[in-house]
């Protein structure tokens, strides 16, 4: 063998050995909110999970309820190419009920996610509504500045807003509502405790409003570990419209900014 491969071989095999030894990192999504409650109108609310494993190995995933009691977990093993359904994961699975939390879902030893499909739908004795899909969000994202569009509440709609702080202490949020761009009728500010998720109604946060249509508000935060949502629900049909946070809104729609 010649004496110039040698170092290079060494270092091949070194390298090979690293990374045989080195440890995996592990990869998280969150569904912002999953729930078994029971609503306006005497509708249940259920969210449905459905995990699909695209790689060639056995992936194996932890799924947690960060802000429910306790904080309960359990573990699945997916095989390559499977999935694996989730009915009303909450109360079926977790065997809880009159929750609600944000879903983790963490594939262990895996630099790439199981993906992810969420739903949530409501039920009213033999009525139920059509599955509405709930965005799931990357771990990692966080923007200081997020507005939530298309708000409605009127003798027709319904709003929610949801707010979760998963960091280790208390997050303060800043919500601004807007009927035109850039101009707030309303600033309110609200505390949420480590681990927790609050979830109350537009009127609620800001109670001197009056009834409108397609608002939007402005949610400021400097605590990275926090997710935001709202909910749009028709009073008749309570059909649910998921509204996923926008990122990234221009400087002067500041929550702050009068």
């Amino acid at each position: 063998m010649s004496r110039a491969l040698t170092p290079i071989l060494l270092l091949l095999a070194s390298a090979a050995s690293y990374a045989a030894e080195a440890p995996q990192q592990n990869v998280s999504v969150l569904v912002p909110i999953v729930g078994s409650v029971t609503g306006i109108n005497n509708v249940r609310w259920k969210t449905d999970i459905d995990l699909f494993n695209d790689g060639k190995s056995e992936a194996n995933v932890m799924l947690s309820l960060p802000t429910a009691p306790e904080q309960p977990f359990i573990l699945v093993a997916i095989a390559p190419g499977a999935g694996q359904h989730f009915s009303d994961i909450v109360a079926s699975t977790f065997g809880m009920d009159a929750t609600l939390s944000p879903l983790k879902i963490t594939t262990i030893e895996s630099a790439r996610s199981v993906r992810v499909m969420a739903s949530v739908y409501g039920v009213r004795d033999t009525d139920a509504t059509l599955p509405e899909p709930i965005a799931v969000t990357n771990g990692t994202m966080y923007s200081p500045l997020r507005s939530l569009n298309g708000l409605s509440f009127s003798d027709t709609f319904r709003t929610n807003v949801g707010l979760a702080n998963l960091g280790d202490s208390d997050a303060w949020f800043t919500l601004a509502l807007q009927r035109v761009p850039g101009r707030n009728v309303a600033v309110t500010s609200f505390k949420v405790a480590s681990n927790t998720l609050v979830q109350t109604s537009v009127q609620s946060l800001f109670p001197m409003i009056t009834m409108g249509d397609d608002f939007t508000v402005l949610v400021e935060t400097s605590s990275a570990d926090t997710y935001i949502y709202a909910s749009v629900v028709a009073n008749d049909t309570n059909q649910m419209h998921y509204i996923q946070p926008v990122f990234s809104a221009p400087a002067d729609q500041q929550a702050g900014n009068p």
